[in-house]
């Protein structure tokens, strides 16, 4: 019930407090929030499957995000794309684990079908 109340909260939010992000910390935020959503995802499937730990979520929520934002910024200071790492590396974990929980709720809503 709390991550729900919280993405309501972060919704309205962002709907009556409108906030541009200026364009040279676009491809920060944009891999933070990337890194949070893997998270996310990681957090979900490790719920499914009794394996939930909050404070490994919560470091990895964190920590995922600073470390990846730190890699972008030295990315950008060497001239370099390290940010394209964290991208697939993140991008292939969060369709990995949406794929998870999508099957997971198929069969849940499947095996209620069948009874």
């Amino acid at each position: 019930m709390i991550p729900i109340l919280g993405l309501i909260v972060g919704i309205i939010v962002g709907l009556f407090l409108p906030f541009e992000i200026p364009q040279a910390y676009a491809s920060y935020v944009a891999i933070g929030i990337l890194a949070c959503l893997d998270s996310v995802f990681g957090g979900v499937r490790s719920k499914i499957t009794d394996k939930f730990h909050f404070s490994i979520f919560i470091s990895g929520f964190f920590g995922n995000a600073i470390l990846a934002i730190i890699l972008t910024y030295i990315g950008d200071r060497l001239g370099i794309s390290i940010h394209m790492a964290a991208i697939v590396v993140f991008g292939s974990r969060l369709f990995q684990n949406f794929a998870f929980i999508r099957r997971f709720i198929l069969n849940k809503f499947q095996k209620q079908d069948m009874i």
